[in-house]
């Protein structure tokens, strides 16, 4: 039964608990018995939180059998991203510096998950302060996080752990944030569901800054249904997040069902100068979403990027460098020694920008939105290659970081507009391909839409990893 429990999904769940045909204690301990049978060779977590869960699944149950029904996450078990910061509960972010951080506050995010009635399980594995160059130099506390599709290969990141946790069954769903693609990229390797919402619509207060102006909270999961059930709870206004767009959130699973027969879906097959980065596996599986989304009732329309995707990642590259190093600029300077390489690369690179090597790259950052939102205007929505490659094997780090910079994940972070990694399929090894459904600015619900209208005309939910 155990088995069943930690491979159902959010929504199965949800209205298991709130009929009383399944206990969130008894579901609980499906995933704790699952963690300590197979995370010592996933390592998704950095830290379970076992006693706590508990203590909130006993409290769930007691709601719930008296009647008080908080939502579908009540009593749903969740993994979180270590760079969310938890009251009472440790958030080193990955990192030597951070290993005695024991914030006083929650995130934004996770107060409203605890409001919502889910049970966190633990702090999910990340890459040093959820950032980092790509590169993985097994230097760190803790080892990074293995794919339960073949446990010989990454998960991407930095929200490793996250997308492990998911596709592993020792997460029902997770919280990851996406700066240049930290929510898509795991989600595409893992073969998950990995929205990025609009720049803005969920708070970021509480959540180890990486780049102000490009950080974006997002949750990974196995079905669109999951997402949007996230989302729902996480997303809104906050005046502690200077960023945060006050404005009204649509219920992202009302419209899910409706199909996609008569919206206009635009589709970008060529990708400029990077056509020759894509995998065959992923380009064969993206043509093939395509025909089923055209088969699905939608127009397609063939667009074209206003620019070379090496555009918007040069920006992203001195945007995100440059503001890490400012955020991280104390830490780096006092305790540059017990950070990783890959941390302390990026960190460095940062240092030798100019201020208006920065001043130019937001110029041309506004430039690149204004364009990319006139393209976007032209349909309701858009689909296009994600991460290029799928899942690399750990120990190669030429193609560990080909993974992370061969995508067109810095186009919708760049503009800000909200992007999903969803499954195409999987390659001749078994591992997951990947592409990208982006929508116009605050339009979620259509995005979502769109994926859950590919999900329901295709049968890759069905496979689940074994390992």
């Amino acid at each position: 039964m155990s088995a069943e429990l930690y491979y159902l999904t959010a929504g199965e769940a949800g209205k298991l608990l709130a009929a009383k045909k399944l206990s969130p204690v008894e579901l609980l301990e499906a995933f704790l018995q699952r963690i300590e049978e197979v995370d010592g060779r996933l390592k998704s977590y950095l830290l379970v939180t076992a006693d706590q869960a508990r203590q909130r699944a006993k409290k769930a149950e007691s709601e719930i059998m008296r009647g008080v029904l908080k939502g579908p996450l009540h009593g749903i078990p969740y993994g979180l991203k270590d760079n969310y910061f938890t009251k009472g509960v440790r958030t080193c972010v990955g990192s030597s510096v951070l290993m005695d951080n024991v914030p006083d506050f929650d995130a934004t995010v996770v107060s409203k998950l605890d409001e919502a009635g889910a049970v966190m399980l633990g702090k999910l594995n990340t890459w040093e302060y959820g950032t980092g160059t790509g590169s993985v130099h097994f230097d760190l506390p803790f080892d990074p996080a293995c794919n339960p599709w073949n446990l010989d290969y990454s998960t991407g990141g930095s929200s490793s752990g996250s997308g492990g946790s998911v596709a592993g069954g020792t997460a029902m769903v997770a919280m990851g944030s996406d700066t240049g693609g930290s929510v898509r990229l795991p989600a595409a390797a893992c073969g998950l569901q990995g929205i990025k919402p609009t720049y803005g619509r969920v708070s970021r207060s509480g959540i180890l800054p990486n780049c102000w102006s490009l950080d974006v909270p997002g949750p990974l999961c196995w079905t669109v249904e999951d997402c949007a059930i996230m989302l729902q709870t996480v997303a809104g206004y906050d005046c502690s997040d200077p960023a945060s767009v006050d404005a009204p959130v649509p219920n992202y699973l009302s419209g899910l069902g409706k199909g996609i027969k008569g919206l206009r879906i635009g589709f970008i097959h060529d990708l400029g100068a990077a056509n020759d980065l894509l995998d065959t596996a992923n380009r064969v599986a993206f043509e093939n979403m395509v025909r089923i989304l055209k088969a699905e009732g939608a127009e397609l329309v063939e667009l074209s990027l206003p620019a070379e995707i090496s555009d918007y990642r040069d920006a992203t590259s001195v945007i995100g460098q440059t503001e890490s190093m400012s955020i991280h600029e104390k830490d780096f300077l006092q305790h540059g020694d017990l950070m990783g390489q890959a941390l302390r690369d990026k960190l460095t690179a940062g240092f030798f920008y100019r201020g208006v090597d920065y001043v130019n790259a937001q110029r041309r950052r506004r430039e690149l939105a204004k364009s990319t939102d006139a393209m976007m205007k032209m349909v309701d929505a858009v689909v296009m290659p994600c991460a290029f490659h799928t899942a690399p094997k750990h120990g190669n780090d030429t193609v560990v970081r080909a993974f992370t910079s061969d995508t067109a994940c810095t186009v919708f972070s760049i503009s800000g507009h909200p992007a999903m990694s969803v499954c195409t399929g999987f390659d001749e090894k078994g591992m997951p391909t990947n592409a990208q459904i982006a929508g116009r600015w605050l339009d979620e619900a259509t995005v979502l839409r769109v994926a859950h209208a590919f999900e329901r005309a295709t049968s890759f939910r069905s496979n689940r990893p074994k390992f």
